[in-house]
């Protein structure tokens, strides 16, 4: 089965794609808004600076195509910076509206870093907190061991306890790792960069 992937200049491309492609899935990537139109499912990567991603999204009609797609009930998967953008708006380098599919807001996990404490980047291999009465589909496919690779310094907060299938503990912070509502699917970790354990996070996404 065919996964569109979406090309906007910042996102992990071949890595998804090979990914997909170890899960029976047949990647295509795509930059073009009428292709993400017809597609039957969607991955949505980021890597880098939230106002950045919005302002490539909007300019190439891209943002309205994935807003008319979710609606529709096609399956979308946002990874990483994908994930925050899916949230109402961000204070990355000030404030940036993002897609508005999920409500809530993005923020630095740590505002204001101390020598001697946390970093203000959340890196490495973590085991993940799952709300299990959130989508049987992705919490079944996982094991309370599974270790997924994350990277970030900003996290989404959503505004409504429901759309948060995981989280992850650092240091004294609650982070949202996973979120969802309905066909909208939102990894903060990256799947793709998580070996075996992710392809089985992309294996559920296809399954949907």
């Amino acid at each position: 089965m065919t996964t569109h992937v979406v090309d906007y200049g910042l996102g992990n491309l071949m890595s998804v794609a090979q990914g997909l492609e170890a899960v029976g899935s047949h990647p295509v990537v795509t930059s073009q808004p009428e292709e993400i139109l017809k597609a039957d499912r969607l991955i949505l990567p980021g890597v880098g600076a939230f106002g950045v991603a919005m302002e490539s999204l909007a300019s190439s009609g891209i943002a309205s195509a994935l807003k008319d797609s979710a609606r529709a009930g096609v399956p979308i998967l946002e990874i990483c910076l994908g994930m925050q953008l899916l949230f109402d708006a961000s204070s990355e380098f000030g404030h940036t509206a993002g897609l508005g599919l999920i409500p809530g807001e993005v923020a630095p996990i740590i505002v204001s870093p101390k020598a001697g404490e946390l970093r203000s980047t959340h890196i490495g291999w973590r085991t993940l907190d799952w709300n299990l009465q959130s989508n049987p589909l992705v919490s079944e496919s996982v094991n309370p061991s599974d270790s997924f690779y994350f990277v970030h310094s900003f996290a989404a907060t959503p505004s409504r306890g429901p759309n948060v299938w995981a989280s992850v503990g650092y240091g004294g912070h609650r982070v949202t790792a996973f979120v969802g509502s309905g066909n909208i699917w939102g990894s903060q970790f990256h799947p793709e960069k998580s070996g075996a354990t992710g392809l089985k996070i992309l294996k559920a996404f296809v399954d949907a």
